[in-house]
């Protein structure tokens, strides 16, 4: 008994840092979050002074009337949703068709393919910017939305993200067996192989779109009315006000951030069960 003691001891203390390590962790995240959606309610005297207001104040409706005063924020609210929603659903459909080709299909050059699609990942962003450009200004897209829909409706890591979950949660038996019942190569992926992989599709939506959502580069590069300005767009053009409008660019930002917050709420399981299911496997 006497040696069971200090292990026991040594395992509860670690446990207590490992606790107040999350917890402070959580609140280094958490507390910007907080003087955002606090700020918001604040007039611009009490944000700016000294001691911080660390309450709610009155002022909210007065700064979301100036916040639609001053820009379009309802519209460019709407090009957003359009944009994330369309750009996501487009991902999970064609990176899903092609998971589902490189997990259960045998083809010739399947794995060299496969290699040379990861490959794409290691190449910077930035590199792609002046042919993106150029492309886009070919196809007469400049300040269109098909300049941010096109050309991110399949992702490298969205196939490699939906291969992985197609081998892990669809046996090739069923497969097989839907094939020899006659089913199709679309029916056995639409009806069969599908639904079984509802965890990584909610993965990949939720990247997908907070990405698309999140983005400011691409809008910046091929937007320029005002009128189809994403969020992001907006937040920055809202940022460039006078300091007497920083409770409206704080009630920008604390709306801007809601719909991600909902979507992760509302879908936390499918989420964190691909996070930490199969859908990780190899």
């Amino acid at each position: 008994m006497q040696t069971t003691r200090p292990k026991r001891s040594r395992i509860s203390v670690a446990k207590i840092i490992m606790y107040v390590f999350f917890v402070l962790l959580a609140l280094i995240i958490v507390i910007p979050f907080y003087w955002m959606i606090n700020a918001s309610t604040l007039a611009v005297t009490e944000i700016n002074g000294y001691p911080p207001h660390l309450l709610p104040g009155t002022h909210f409706m007065q700064n979301l009337v100036r916040l639609f005063e001053g820009a379009p924020f309802a519209r460019n609210f709407l090009n957003s949703v359009f944009v994330a929603v369309t750009t996501a659903a487009a991902q999970l459909f064609l990176c899903s068709l092609a998971g589902y080709a490189f997990a259960l299909y045998d083809f010739p050059g399947r794995d060299k393919l496969f290699i040379v699609m990861l490959a794409t990942l290691m190449i910077p962003g930035a590199m792609n910017l002046i042919p993106s450009y150029i492309m886009m200004a070919k196809f007469g897209w400049l300040d269109s939305y098909k300049a941010l829909i096109v050309p991110n409706m399949v992702s490298a890591f969205g196939i490699f993200w939906m291969r992985l979950g197609f081998a892990d949660a669809v046996p090739t038996e069923i497969v097989d067996a839907a094939s020899v019942d006659g089913s199709s190569d679309f029916g056995t992926y639409w009806r069969i192989a599908l639904p079984l992989t509802l965890p990584a599709l909610g993965v990949l939506g939720l990247l997908t779109f907070v990405n698309a959502w999140n983005d400011y580069l691409t809008p910046l590069i091929y937007l320029k009315t005002p009128e189809k300005f994403t969020l992001p767009l907006t937040l920055i053009s809202l940022n460039t006000w006078q300091r007497s409008e920083i409770g409206a660019v704080m009630v920008g930002a604390t709306l801007a951030s809601l719909p991600v917050l909902i979507i992760f709420f509302l879908a936390s399981k499918q989420i964190i069960k691909g996070l930490t299911s199969g859908a990780l496997k190899g």
